[in-house]
Formats: C-alpha cells, structure tokens, sequence
C-alpha cells in the first residue's frame, strides 16, 4: 500500500512531505490561470477588463502598470505625473 503523505526518492527511498513543497498563494493563482485558459488583467486607469495579450504593460516608477491601450496608459502617466 501507498502511503499519499511520503513522496518516493529513486536515489534513496521515501522523504516526508515538507511544508516546502505544498503550494504557496502564487503558484495556486498562476496554477489557477493555466487551468481557466484566459489569461484576464484590468486596466490601471479605466478598469476595464482585458483578456488575451490585448493588453499594454508599461514600466512606471519602477512599477509594472497593465492597460487596455496605449491612450489609457498615456491618461494615467499624465495623472500620475500631476499629482
């Protein structure tokens, strides 16, 4: 019989599961998005929601914005340079 909590070595045997090896929040949601097959973001200035690669990402103070389109991202660029 096979134990489900051991996790089989070839070069050694069986080890105990480790905290370590269970799924962090990060690979759940990346695991999470392979699994839907679409791949949604929401634009950081008029929060429509885009799916697919029809989105822009821009670089913004060293922050990584996603936008509908390259309009939207130039609106908030401007906004974020006014305040």
């Amino acid at each position: 019989m096979i134990d489900e909590n051991k996790e089989f070595d070839v070069y050694g045997g069986a080890e105990e599961l480790e905290e370590a090896d269970e799924i962090n929040e990060v690979e759940e949601g990346f695991m999470k998005g392979y699994e839907d097959g679409i791949d949604e973001t929401t634009c950081s200035n008029c929060n429509k929601v885009v799916s697919g690669i029809d989105f822009i990402e821009e670089n913004i103070d060293g922050k990584i914005y996603k936008f509908c389109s390259r309009e939207c991202g130039d609106r908030f660029e401007l906004r974020k340079e006014q305040l």
